[in-house]
């Protein structure tokens, strides 16, 4: 009895730890079908801030990795000119919450709500001003993401193309939105 006692704990502990690697989602193996993959923004956690903002009641946190912010500090796209290949950005959404238990009642990011990328490639997107876009819901309860979907809020297309229509009222910009936030 003792024998298959010991046997049974190592094999239960095997099944339990493929259970685990079998439910848990690296977010990095997620990809917008026929568009951008997750894994084309590793690291955009960490990101210098570009700007924050609200808008249709999220909160969001625009992040860039070092081509785009060197870009902004030189004054694109406010000198007319585009950015450079490579540029990227990121863009957390969170529901808003209020910290009651705080001093002054704080608005801060409750649960997140989805993640949205853009990237300059001229070569890989020239059809649409040379950006590709990908937009990722969140689901808090599996803490898993998914490529958004025309059901999404916002609605979003299948494709690296997903931003291009609502980004031509910036082209002025170099189709972005986001200013520098100054420091």
């Amino acid at each position: 009895m003792r024998k298959s006692t010991l046997i049974s704990v190592p094999v239960s502990i095997a099944v339990l730890a493929i259970g685990v690697s079998i439910s848990a989602q690296d977010k990095y193996d997620v990809k917008v079908p026929d568009g951008l993959a997750f894994s084309e923004f590793r690291g955009y956690e960490d990101w210098p801030v570009i700007a924050i903002s609200v808008n249709g009641g999220m909160l969001a946190v625009i992040m860039g990795n070092a081509a785009m912010i060197d870009a902004y500090k030189a004054g694109i796209p406010d000198n007319g000119k585009p950015f450079p290949d490579g540029a990227k950005m990121a863009k957390v959404h969170w529901s808003p919450k209020k910290q009651e238990a705080y001093p002054g009642q704080p608005t801060v990011p409750g649960v997140q709500h989805d993640v949205d990328f853009m990237v300059k490639d001229s070569k890989r997107f020239g059809d649409s001003g040379g950006w590709g876009w990908a937009a990722f819901d969140y689901d808090a309860a599996s803490k898993t993401f998914s490529p958004s979907t025309m059901a999404s809020r916002p609605p979003q297309g299948h494709d690296a193309k997903c931003g291009f229509s609502c980004h031509t009222e910036v082209v002025a910009r170099d189709y972005v939105f986001t200013e520098y936030g100054k420091r």
